[in-house]
């Protein structure tokens, strides 16, 4: 079982565009569609459309569009009720796969519910093998709230907790790294800890590993040039590594992923496809690593059928999700690497 916690779900809606986005201008869109995401959301489907049992955590009320969308989609969740709306984030594409996205902030959630959240994950994920904590944050959380959360998650599992892995962007993911989260006795004032806030596997894209790869004391670079030379991305991830992340698996984009562990680095490709929309592009390569993983397969098998979901949801509409018989995994060359 795969738990995934979406804090901060929404109903996607990708607007396709015969050509590219003319600002200020009038464009009749060729197709819209309508998919509930978030990216655990987005990991939970990919799994169940491989036939993987995941369960997806999060808020919203029992007819909101996200919820119902579960619903229709055969996802299996359970969900803290709120008042407020999910939000609705719009991706516009243009022929070739260029995508732009219009993100919500979504609805604000009190410290009380916040806290109700995190126990109904705590009460989910009893006997996962994995819990992925993955997406933006709603107004209001605190930064350090997954770190926060995965501390919660292996004190309550008692020496016996799923594996974690957080797949997210700005401070809430430089928090996962830096170990800064706090774990209470449930008054909210921060009591003694014990465990590590840090996951088994972090997700970044090539952005995302700049930075954190900064915060580990890496040299400044940037995301173009890590996508540009993948030997430097690994030396990134490994940097992220020996500061106490388990693993890290950073996707580049067109140029693959790559994976970085104690024991090794790998680079794997897969070759060009027609992109249509990159949306959930990285949700789906997350998913196809533990798809992987939970199959008993190598860390360098796990990297392949990451890229292979990960180019196959390129190549469908919106932010639909692959099965694994829609992947090409044959087709990605793996490549081991340095790690320093």
């Amino acid at each position: 079982m795969i738990v995934t916690f979406t804090a901060n779900p929404s109903l996607d809606r990708t607007v396709a565009l015969p050509g590219p986005l003319a600002r200020g201008e009038v464009q009749r869109a060729v197709s819209v569609r309508q998919e509930s995401g978030g990216k655990g959301v987005n990991v939970s489907r990919a799994l169940v459309a491989s036939g993987l049992e995941s369960l997806a955590v999060l808020p919203g009320a029992d007819s909101d569009p996200v919820l119902a969308g579960l619903r229709e989609s055969a996802v299996p969740f359970v969900s803290l009720p709120i008042d407020e709306p999910l939000r609705t984030n719009v991706a516009l594409t243009e022929p070739g796969g260029v995508t732009t996205k219009i993100n919500e902030p979504g609805p604000v959630l009190a410290a009380d519910q916040q806290e109700a959240l995190i126990k109904l994950l705590l009460e989910s994920s009893r006997g996962a093998g994995w819990v992925v904590l993955a997406g933006s944050l709603p107004p209001g959380f605190p930064d350090n709230f997954y770190a926060t959360v995965a501390r919660r998650i292996r004190e309550a599992g008692n020496g016996t907790a799923p594996l974690i892995a957080v797949d997210s962007s700005g401070a809430p993911l430089a928090a996962a790294l830096t170990d800064a989260g706090t774990s209470d006795d449930g008054t909210g004032t921060g009591g003694t800890t014990t465990g590590s806030g840090k996951p088994d596997l972090l997700k970044p894209n090539a952005e995302e590993l700049a930075e954190l790869a900064a915060a580990a004391g890496f040299a400044p670079v940037t995301g173009d040039e890590l996508e540009a030379d993948p030997a430097a991305a690994a030396a990134a991830a490994a940097a992220v590594v020996r500061s106490g992340v388990g693993a890290v698996l950073a996707t580049l984009g067109s140029k693959g992923a790559v994976l970085v562990t104690a024991d090794g680095a790998w680079l794997a490709t897969h070759p060009p496809v027609a992109a249509v929309s990159t949306v959930g592009a990285g949700d789906s390569a997350l998913a196809g690593y533990l798809l992987a993983h939970g199959r008993g397969a190598a860390p360098a098998d796990c990297l392949r059928q990451a890229v292979a979901h990960g180019a196959a949801a390129a190549s469908l509409p919106g932010s639909t999700v692959p099965a694994v018989n829609q992947t090409t995994p044959d087709a990605v060359i793996i490549t081991a690497l340095r790690k320093d």
